[in-house]
């Protein structure tokens, strides 16, 4: 076995940190724009780090076990489920600026591509 579930744990906190990072800096970027704009470039970088919250916590919820590809697609569900519909109520139902939420989207995923290229 070449990685443990503990290395998993860590990588999976240390890439929620670093998306909710992200989402305080797309917040301070939009914040030059207004209020409206630095809550939605937040929001949407913040419900990137959710859904992953969310599907880490599922797939690392038991150690081992034949049922693991269920967790990682019932997680992977959970996120996306979590991100398109926090989209849709950042975009339709606050009324918020969908430039701001979506860069804070395309912000928390390039996090993604750093996290997973230092894995430290």
């Amino acid at each position: 076995m070449l990685n443990s579930i503990a290395s998993g744990r860590r990588l999976a906190l240390r890439l929620l940190l670093w998306q909710l990072f992200a989402a305080m800096v797309v917040g301070l970027a939009f914040s030059v724009r207004g209020f409206r704009w630095a809550i939605a470039g937040a929001a949407g970088a913040a419900i990137v780090a959710v859904g992953n919250a969310l599907l880490s916590t599922r797939l690392f919820s038991q150690v081992g076990g034949a049922e693991a590809l269920w967790r990682l697609l019932t997680g992977m569900v959970l996120k996306w489920a979590v991100i398109v519909g926090g989209l849709i109520t950042i975009m339709f139902q606050f009324k918020l600026p969908p430039l701001a939420a979506i860069t804070g989207l395309v912000a928390a995923y390039a996090v993604n591509l750093l996290a997973f290229r230092f894995k430290g």
